[in-house]
């Protein structure tokens, strides 16, 4: 009997979740050194041991509420069929340059591939020029895909497969891809950014910087991971594609330091129906980042103009959103509670939201705000229930001293595949 597979289907960002998608940060966050902390993309090496019980925090609470789907036993499903493996290896190992790898990759047991896939495949020395090389990896780990969100998009019924900013993590997308088309479990269709792109394209989107606000309204974040050619290249895809006679794509400008403004996410995401988290000095004070609404009509761009704020023109599109400031009203805890994604929060339905608790300022600014704050190892262990399975709003917090420091949180590390539609 064929399992029925599940349909992808996200229009906002705070509809009840029906079943997400995950990675286990494994070895992959371990097989580092100093020297290549930077090509990692984080500033610190991480205690594994401690990441991964952070991580059963967030695992355990999404568990309860939605269905886990976990990147490694998906990817095992792909190289279990021939061709989607070798479609899958080829692409690789020429992107990366190690088709002297192919076959040996080929013949590996799918665990194992997909094993050395994701947590690096030692190179052989062997020859004069990987003797010269001095890498110690042919295929590098993915230290960073415990990040779920940034290598592919769920919108509507639509995966949008990104083109991401550093090569390190291409092989995330590509893997991404393969998932969505060829494990067995999706239903969707499938766009891919890397597609006719050459080497040197500017086209890069990152999830991180794309909220699904509304069915009809796109929040995308430009700045160091996402190019304007990327937002160009979304809007060219999806405006023949949507299902509404008229579209709002919001593009907000970001800066490009300090690292901890790497996506949109870090300074705003949706937490209710008519609630957000915001970093105020990006996101409601006069700046030099510019907000653009553009409108799309019957599958044609037809406005594109600057407008006063993200918050204003949500509002005027209906969206009225009072925003709880990340840090609360001190300057200094504003920045230092951003810096340790104080502003990225996962909704897993509407007014119940997931965050690390060491952001105590913000959390407190939540409290202020109606919202009940439970550890997760309370709602866990079956204590919670009531407050989380209510109606009021609450925040379920996990610890945090290890996994913001690969650089998100819990939104990061989460990539919704269906959620119920909101009124």
């Amino acid at each position: 009997m064929t399992q029925d597979k599940l349909k992808i289907e996200v229009q906002s960002e705070i509809g009840k979740l029906n079943a997400v998608l995950l990675h286990r940060p494994g070895a992959e966050v371990e097989n580092m050194t100093p020297n290549n902390v930077q090509r990692a993309l984080y500033s610190d090496i991480l205690n594994l041991s401690i990441a991964q019980t952070e991580y059963e925090q967030l695992y355990g609470v999404l568990s309860k509420v939605a269905t886990v789907h976990e990147v490694r036993s998906l990817l095992i499903n792909v190289l279990d069929q021939f061709k989607p493996r070798a479609d899958l290896i080829k692409r690789i190992c020429e992107t990366e340059d190690v088709m002297t790898y192919y076959e040996d990759l080929m013949m590996m047991k799918s665990a194992d591939l997909a094993r050395a896939l994701i947590e690096g495949l030692p190179a052989r020395i062997n020859t004069l020029t990987s003797y010269l090389k001095n890498e110690y990896y042919a295929l590098y780990p993915l230290y960073n895909f415990y990040f779920t969100r940034d290598a592919a998009v769920t919108i509507g019924n639509q995966a949008l497969i990104c083109r991401m900013a550093n090569k390190v993590r291409m092989r995330e997308s590509f893997i991404m891809d393969a998932i969505y088309r060829a494990s067995g479990v999706f239903d969707c269709s499938v766009i891919d950014a890397n597609q006719f792109q050459s080497e040197s394209s500017p086209v890069i989107m990152e999830g991180g910087d794309i909220i699904v606000a509304r069915e009809d309204i796109l929040i995308i974040g430009n700045g160091v991971r996402t190019t304007p050619q990327g937002i160009d290249f979304m809007i060219d895809r999806f405006r023949k594609t949507v299902p509404y006679g008229k579209y709002n794509v919001i593009v907000q400008q970001l800066p490009s330091e300090p690292e901890s403004f790497i996506h949109l996410d870090m300074v705003f995401t949706m937490l209710d129906t008519d609630k957000c988290m915001v970093f105020k000095p990006l996101i409601m004070q006069a700046n030099q980042y510019q907000t653009v609404h553009i409108v799309i009509e019957d599958g044609n761009v037809t406005s594109i103009r600057p407008v006063s704020g993200l918050l204003s023109v949500l509002k005027k599109l209906g969206m009225d959103l009072k925003p709880v400031i990340c840090g609360g009203a001190d300057e200094w805890d504003q920045e230092r509670e951003q810096w340790h994604s104080g502003a990225n929060f996962f909704a897993f339905a509407p007014g119940k939201v997931l965050s690390y608790a060491r952001n105590i300022h913000t959390l407190e600014e939540l409290s202020k705000n109606g919202f009940e704050v439970v550890p997760a190892h309370d709602f866990i262990a079956g204590k919670a229930d009531s407050a989380v399975f209510g109606s009021s709003p609450c925040v379920v917090t996990i610890d945090g001293s290890e996994l913001p420091r690969g650089g998100g949180g819990a939104r990061c590390m989460t990539m919704p595949l269906s959620r119920n539609n909101v009124d």
